[in-house]
């Protein structure tokens, strides 16, 4: 009692008070060490729950981008297309319907579609149908809302053309490959060569005169035979295309503006 009360009124008492701190902070730190090991402990566990929630937060927000990105990336084919569709449409001279790919047939054997156009919209047995680039086929099925189409490259397809070249005549079939044509009956004499273009010839008189076909890939005579071996490759996208133009002529053998099939010199 006499120390506190000596300690309270002088300043006697200070170095000893100053000497005592040095004995007695190592349990003072002592003393704060769980509190702080609490609180790290603590804000440790925070910070974790924290992070895996930003965590997932910027996953789920990530995924959400990605998927965008890729819709992006699908909208900008689909509209670079769909202005190639628009420019084909504008350099045919006749009336043309917009249709778009449903379903593929999955028989293996064929080389079918189904389009989103049928009868209600005009569609008739026999049209010719185009994408941005060239022929693609014929609808041969006709329903009220849909059309069956059949591509050139089915086996069971045929088509008169000629070369753009030269107008040598020919009859191009469907191999069952969406990237081959064949030329048959065509004479170890004829004028074609590897890059002619071909293009419908009006003859028979299921597709308008002029519209682009193919492109000769290969040409072999074959010593003995009296035809020549020639392929094509179409011009019409056909494993890639979505949209395509229905064509409405009132004149057989029209000719459509060069510029859709012009040949590259």
């Amino acid at each position: 009692m006499a120390l506190m009360w000596v300690d309270s009124h002088f300043q006697w008492l200070q170095p000893v008070r100053y000497g005592v701190g040095f004995i007695v902070a190592p349990a003072q730190q002592a003393a704060t060490v769980p509190l702080a090991m609490a609180e790290w402990f603590g804000d440790s566990a925070t910070l974790r729950r924290e992070l895996l929630s930003e965590n997932k937060q910027l996953s789920a927000r990530n995924f959400i981008l990605e998927r965008r990105a890729q819709r992006m990336a699908y909208l900008e084919a689909e509209n670079i297309e769909l202005r190639e569709l628009l420019s084909a449409s504008e350099q045919v001279d006749d009336r043309v319907l917009v249709a778009s790919i449903t379903s593929v047939d999955p028989d293996p054997f064929t080389q079918q579609i189904i389009i989103n156009k049928g009868g209600e919209d005009g569609v008739f047995i026999g049209q010719p149908v185009l994408d941005a680039y060239g022929l693609l086929g014929q609808v041969i099925d006709v329903l009220p809302l849909t059309s069956r189409v059949l591509m050139i490259a089915d086996s069971n397809h045929a088509i008169p053309v000629q070369v753009n070249r030269n107008g040598v005549r020919a009859i191009a079939t469907g191999t069952g490959s969406l990237s081959e044509l064949e030329l048959i009956y065509v004479p170890n004499t004829a004028d074609i060569k590897v890059g002619d273009m071909l293009v419908s010839s009006g003859l028979g008189g299921r597709y308008p005169r002029g519209y682009p076909v193919a492109t000769v890939n290969k040409v072999e005579n074959i010593p003995g035979k009296p035809f020549a071996s020639v392929t094509a490759t179409p011009t019409a996208q056909l494993d890639r295309s979505r949209h395509f133009l229905l064509v409405f002529s009132n004149e057989a053998g029209r000719v459509p503006p060069a510029a859709l099939w012009q040949e590259n010199p």
